[in-house]
């Protein structure tokens, strides 16, 4: 067993659920604070005001810092060859995502770098950002396909995902994303691609078990909400939950779809309507914003205050991949937040651990401190939430805890 003791400030959401509204600011902090946990790497106490079991076991003197749950990433493309440098100048020239896209950009520049790319290969590179996204307090990740858009690619990224969780450090959650372009082999047939991956793909993906959700990229010149229904309704019947990729660009009806159909999350939402904010309330799908994106396109911040005022439960993710948001650091995602989404210290923390875990299906095991969740925990080089959302660009971990077992960063 282990004892972490001499917790400062213990924050965390409590439940397996969403929080939404008000209580997304609801965190519950225990001051001098400490934490059992079991030889099988489960939260077996929680105590406060000094008080600590009768026990005898291994300890960990947190210092008098804070300590939260481990961060969630609910959202990541981090299994892919290539890196796309060389379209920055194009973007500060003036080119837009869909200019680029068009041109055989994009998506589709990583698409012939991860088609050329061994399972090996991509496995070992993710697995290193995996191990980069670790040091940053990120304990738990969920990581989409999409750059294959080919049977044997889509299945090959799905594969490597699947090692990640084994091999990992962290839980590794995988979303089949087969529709994030059209690929040159259907060009200008968007239908035919959908009627082809539901044929040819999402069978073998749900007979091998190699996704927990399917995703789709809902947006001008990719995906319409027909084409995307189709396919998500298609998953569901398989037993795959849905995601949506949804009003990044523009408010084509993505947002409204996921609340009609249930999705368990809708993701960027940049461009979101009153409409898709009423239906996303409805139906519980957690908003996935993504503020770095926002950020490294030049683009709106999503409208995260409406969307707790609507009573939507938010969460907030990195969106790492190699051409909107090639960064790791979930604790900026933090940072913008708080300063372009105007949320409170508490909203965020539940953005990045519950609400982020029940966006992926893990609310149950990880998202909160308390007994009977996975003892994932960060302990901070700070004594009070806010100092983590003020401080910008630093990493503050000082030690992540994984299931029980402790990681040294700083």
């Amino acid at each position: 067993m282990l004892l972490i003791k001499n917790i400062g400030l213990l924050a965390t959401p409590l439940g397996s659920t969403v929080r939404c509204g008000a209580a997304q600011g609801e965190i519950k902090e225990y001051r001098s604070a400490a934490v059992l946990v079991d030889d099988e790497g489960m939260i077996a106490g929680v105590y406060e005001n000094g008080e600590l079991p009768e026990v005898e076991c291994e300890t960990l003197d947190a210092g008098g810092r804070l300590v939260t749950p481990g961060l969630v990433d609910a959202h990541t493309h981090l299994v892919f060859g290539g890196w796309r440098a060389h379209e920055v100048p194009l973007k500060i020239a003036g080119a837009s995502y869909l200019d680029i896209l068009n041109a055989g950009g994009g998506i589709l520049n990583t698409l012939v770098n991860t088609r050329k790319a061994t399972e090996d290969e991509l496995f070992e590179r993710s697995l290193g950002f995996l191990d980069e996204e670790f040091g940053f307090g990120v304990t738990t990740v969920e990581v989409k396909s999409g750059y294959g858009l080919n049977k044997e690619t889509e299945l090959k990224q799905l594969r490597v995902i699947r090692r990640l969780n084994e091999e990992a450090k962290q839980d590794v959650v995988s979303t089949f994303l087969g529709a994030h372009a059209v690929p040159a082999e259907f060009k200008g047939d968007p239908d035919g691609y959908i009627d082809y991956l539901i044929r040819e793909v999402l069978p073998v993906v749900a007979e091998e078990k190699l996704a927990d959700f399917c995703d789709v990229f809902t947006e001008s010149s990719v995906f319409n909400v027909e084409q995307s229904k189709k396919l998500l309704l298609a998953a569901q019947k398989l037993g795959l939950p849905s995601k949506i990729h949804a009003d990044e660009i523009d408010p084509l009806g993505g947002s409204e779809l996921a609340g009609e159909i249930g999705a368990v999350s809708a993701e960027h939402l940049i461009a979101t309507k009153d409409s898709g904010i009423a239906a996303m309330a409805k139906s519980k799908t957690v908003a996935c914003l993504l503020p770095q994106t926002s950020l490294y396109l030049g683009k709106p911040f999503a409208r995260a205050r409406d969307m707790i005022s609507a009573g939507v439960p938010v969460a907030i993710a990195t969106d790492f991949n190699p051409g909107s948001c090639p960064s790791l650091n979930l604790q900026l995602s933090m940072n913008l937040g708080y300063l372009r989404y105007r949320m409170y210290p508490g909203e965020v923390l539940t953005a990045v651990t519950l609400n982020a875990a029940c966006a992926i299906g893990m609310g149950e095991k990880v998202g909160s401190a308390e007994k009977g969740k996975q003892a994932d925990l960060v302990i901070w080089n700070a004594d009070e939430l806010p100092m983590l959302l003020y401080r910008m660009g630093s990493n503050q971990v000082k030690t992540v805890i994984k299931k029980g077992k402790i990681y040294e960063t700083h």
